[in-house]
């Protein structure tokens, strides 16, 4: 039964309290909260992406042909045009689906083998396979999992030559760009023009991208598709690990109710819970007393956690756990985790799929119970939380 006068949120951001679902800052920015204004700003084409370090990628030659993420217009939208079979429900149930199963079962052998591990090595692990599969990074040297996480660390540094970190950090993450590119994205390059195969490095060959563009492409899918799916799943975990009702629900669940549960869980704690776009013309949005016009050459930030929980699109109780709710069904159970509009995350099914199918097996496990709550820090740029320290243990056998 639904606890719905209860908070179930395990992540507790600053809290921005309810506020106005669009307001002006002192410092120039927008800040939209309320969802129909979110939900405006992010389907608007007279916006284009902001922040996620965009600042860094306009610095790079013209003659380099930018990451998906960052384009906007008409090139970004032909190649989600392109891209799109590899993420279809019907692509990911008939492609994804088995290696899913295929890779969960070997990182949950290791766990009944072993007795405990760390949940967040076993959900990266998951995560790294998954999407190697989607991207083609099928010919990799030992020990990709260590290489991404010294990309995608838990701290992030701010890159620059006015301080000795931040020389440091620009050279390690240099370091960790050639590292990936020689051990993992130059050896799929390879086999993959020697014998082209149904994935996105073969579709970024046949495009005519260089090796360095395509290192580009796989390190923004491996950021959608590894780090922000390996700290949900860790998360959803969290939830079922703690309460009761809500495991057996999920448990004792079709695959239809069970990803009702994952979908609300999501919409509760988004993993990037700031958006943000820059107006290239003025956008009118809901506001609490009629239409707000944000002017062009604004910068906006949504702050989807507070969208998610907004009452007026997600009915009564907005922080409780209540999965199925009439408000949020379909392509928008999770409200705008997944974001919307022109650069919606493509991969939302098969961030479900992998969850639900390795959430199902885990708490299938004999014995499956939490040793250690984790702790949670933040990635303040994209309002991103990281889960580490979740310890599990399970009957050996």
């Amino acid at each position: 039964m639904d606890r719905a006068d209860e908070d179930a949120r395990k992540i507790r951001r600053d809290p921005t309290g309810p506020g106005c679902p669009v307001s002006h800052g002192d410092d120039g920015t927008w800040q939209v909260r309320g969802y129909s204004a979110a939900r405006a700003v992010l389907r608007s084409t007279d916006t284009v992406q902001a922040g996620l370090g965009i600042e860094t990628v306009e610095k790079l030659p013209a003659r380099i042909r930018r990451p998906v993420l960052y384009r906007d217009g008409p090139e970004h939208r032909e190649h989600r045009r392109q891209t799109a079979r590899y993420f279809t429900p019907r692509r990911v149930d008939e492609h994804y689906r088995e290696l899913t199963e295929r890779v969960t079962q070997k990182h949950l052998d290791a766990l009944r083998t072993e007795g405990e591990a760390w949940l967040e090595d076993l959900t990266f692990g998951v995560s790294i396979d998954v999407a190697c599969g989607v991207i083609g990074l099928t010919h990799s040297r030992p020990g990709i999992q260590g290489r991404l996480e010294r990309f995608f660390p838990e701290k992030f540094g701010k890159p620059g030559f006015t301080s000795p970190h931040g020389i440091y950090w620009l050279f390690r993450q240099n370091s960790n760009w050639l590292r990936i590119y020689f051990a993992d994205v130059r050896p799929a390059v390879r086999a993959h023009r020697e014998r082209p195969a149904d994935n996105l490095i073969s579709h970024l060959i046949a495009e005519g991208c260089s090796n360095p563009e395509i290192l580009g492409e796989c390190l923004t899918y491996a950021a959608a598709g590894m780090i922000t799916t390996r700290e949900f799943i860790s998360v959803a975990a969290w939830h079922l690990f703690t309460d009761a009702a809500l495991r057996e629900r999920y448990s004792n669940g079709n695959e239809t109710e069970r990803l009702a549960v994952i979908h609300e869980i999501l919409r509760l704690e988004p993993v990037v819970a700031r958006l943000s776009r820059l107006t290239t013309g003025s956008v009118e949005v809901p506001g609490s007393d009629g239409p707000v016009t944000v002017p062009a050459g604004a910068l906006v930030d949504i702050l989807v956690d507070d969208a998610n929980t907004d009452p007026e699109a997600v009915g009564a109780t907005p922080t409780a756990v209540c999965p199925g709710r009439p408000a949020t069904t379909g392509r928008y159970a999770a409200a705008l985790s997944f974001g919307d509009g022109p650069h919606r995350c493509p991969g939302a099914d098969i961030a479900m799929m992998e969850t639900n199918v390795f959430l199902g097996h885990l708490f299938a496990l004999e014995g499956i119970r939490m040793l250690t709550p984790p702790r949670v820090t933040f990635q303040d740029e994209i309002g991103g939380y990281v889960i580490r320290g979740l310890r599990v243990a399970v009957d050996r056998g």
